[in-house]
């Protein structure tokens, strides 16, 4: 058993990996994204956060929220999540009757200070690219690029190379 410490913190801002179930490629199906936006508007609707940025790639989610100012609960909010999405979908079962749809945990860095953030933003924002999913970022559907293209926070051409700022950065 992991004697892993979370770090929680009110009105915190954190970045989030999530990963399918032995690397499950079920995300990027038309319905399952259909689904897994639901399932962060009912969380959300339950437990408020703010969600600056999101990648959805087949078999994992990175992205950022930040929490309201009174509260730190962030494992409730996974955990509807994937409850929310894993309705409907026709998987197996563990031991613990549990549908093996997710990874049990997810990996969560609580964010420092606003380089931090940024260099997340960036890593979010190149994954597909990493991945091999796309040339470009603002080829990949399934992010909140474009939003961040929008809110002036990069060029539509960002990320035709890797960002020098995410070089080894490990957070899968």
């Amino acid at each position: 058993m992991s004697d892993y410490k979370r770090l929680y913190r009110k009105a915190g801002h954190y970045f989030f990996t999530v990963v399918t179930h032995n690397r499950q490629r079920l995300l990027t199906e038309t319905a399952n994204i259909k689904r897994l936006r639901n399932a962060f508007r009912q969380a959300q609707s339950r437990h408020p956060f703010l969600l600056d940025a999101v990648v959805v790639l087949p078999e994992h989610i990175h992205c950022i929220w930040q929490l309201p100012e009174n509260d730190n609960d962030f494992s409730t909010r996974w955990r509807l999540i994937k409850r929310y999405f894993s309705v409907g979908i026709a998987n197996s079962l563990n031991e613990r009757k549990e549908k093996q749809v997710w990874q049990r945990r997810f990996w969560e860095h609580l964010l420092r200070d606003e380089d931090d953030w940024r260099r997340h933003m960036d890593y979010i924002h190149y994954n597909p690219v990493k991945h091999g999913n796309a040339r470009r970022p603002v080829d990949w559907p399934y992010s909140s690029f474009m939003r961040a293209v929008e809110r002036g926070y990069y060029s539509a051409d960002w990320g035709a190379f890797e960002p020098p700022n995410i070089t080894g950065l490990q957070v899968e």
